[in-house]
């Protein structure tokens, strides 16, 4: 296992922490702004601002299971940083700093917002025409997700490794080649 270098993972503490400030801070301006439920243009009606408070994932799908949610936030809070000291390629640290934040991001409405600890609902207020509703932290999630696919389409590993022959093993090979060459006598060289 190869140790992470220092500056991947201050990239990935600061990128998590600046959409967890940007999202919270957005959220705090659109919940003092905004009346529930009422649409404000941006963009005609493919972009607007409407706030509404979501109890479930992403568009909305398993609303009445919050609780559940966050236990999935809480865990995927936790895998990041347990990855965190094997980073080895800088697209990792955007992919997962972004996640952590973005998952940093809902997680905290989970546990502050009403209707209390654990099952609070996420302020939601970026509409996408009349398809969905989301936040800051959403975006972070969703450029995460892009880039987790990118990364993995490319094959690099989160160590920054690629697939490929095994490093130790072609070392092995020319070792044993060279000691076969060098096993001679003198007079058979």
């Amino acid at each position: 296992m190869r140790a992470a270098r220092p500056t991947l993972v201050v990239l990935l503490v600061l990128l998590a922490v600046a959409v967890l400030v940007a999202d919270q801070l957005t959220k705090v301006w659109a919940v003092a702004t905004f009346v529930e439920g009422e649409r404000t243009p941006i963009v005609g009606d493919l972009l607007g601002l409407t706030l509404l408070y979501n109890p479930g994932a992403a568009l909305s799908l398993a609303t009445g299971m919050t609780w559940l949610l966050t236990v999935v936030a809480v865990v995927v809070v936790i895998t990041i940083i347990r990855v965190a000291p094997r980073l080895g390629s800088r697209g990792w640290a955007w992919a997962l700093g972004l996640l952590l934040g973005g998952a940093a991001g809902n997680l905290v409405d989970r546990l502050v917002r009403e209707p209390g600890v654990g099952r609070g609902h996420v302020v939601d207020f970026i509409a996408y025409g009349d398809l969905f509703v989301g936040n800051v932290a959403d975006i972070a999630i969703v450029a995460a997700a892009v880039l987790i696919v990118l990364l993995s389409l490319r094959g690099i590993g989160v160590d920054g490794s690629r697939p490929g022959p095994d490093p130790t093993h072609e070392q092995l090979d020319r070792t044993a080649d060279d000691d076969a060459v060098g096993s001679g006598t003198a007079d058979d060289r």
